[in-house]
């Protein structure tokens, strides 16, 4: 199967998972709104939980696109400042990804928890250096903040995102 195919069965999926909830959603809904037959679905996903899995898998590696680059920041300062500003630069033409994203998370409680590990140690190292006391209880803490930070700007409640930001910034010093 092509990239260009894959893609959008992937697209497709994740669209209509959000859209109408996983459970609601047919392999057959999926072929017909991708254009493509429900036998190439399953011979390259394997069933529905394999199309949501490789839907899952791309939302990862978007997760982890967000924060690589932190994993080898050696000043903790900066570390702990871009980390923060993760979820408010994130371009609001991928807020429909995003929102889909966290749809099919909130109605599989599918968490983010072992993504997010390398960010969290990270994240630990950084408050070790700074002296912080229990520093990876506060990375897990700062982890899960914004993760709640990010669903707040997709549902439009969080509305004065450079407050909220440097509300963030001085509250861990950086």
């Amino acid at each position: 199967m092509s990239s260009e195919r894959r893609t959008s069965i992937l697209a497709t999926a994740l669209q209509l998972f959000a859209d109408e909830g996983y459970h609601a959603t047919t392999t057959r809904h999926v072929a017909q709104a991708a254009g493509v037959s429900e036998g190439l679905i399953f011979r390259h996903f394997g069933s529905k939980e394999g199309l949501l899995k490789a839907v899952m898998t791309l939302g990862e590696e978007r997760i982890h696109m967000l924060y690589e680059h932190l994993l080898t920041e050696e000043d903790a300062r900066s570390m702990i400042r871009q980390a923060i500003a993760i979820p408010f630069e994130v371009p609001t033409s991928q807020y429909p990804f995003w929102r889909l994203l966290y749809k099919l998370k909130w109605e599989l409680n599918i968490g983010p928890d072992e993504k997010m590990k390398p960010l969290e140690q990270a994240l630990t190292r950084a408050f070790e250096r700074l002296a912080i006391p229990y520093p990876e209880r506060e990375a897990i803490h700062l982890v899960r903040t914004m993760d709640a930070i990010g669903g707040e700007i997709l549902r439009g409640v969080l509305t004065d995102l450079e407050a909220e930001k440097e509300w963030l910034m001085v509250r861990y010093g950086v």
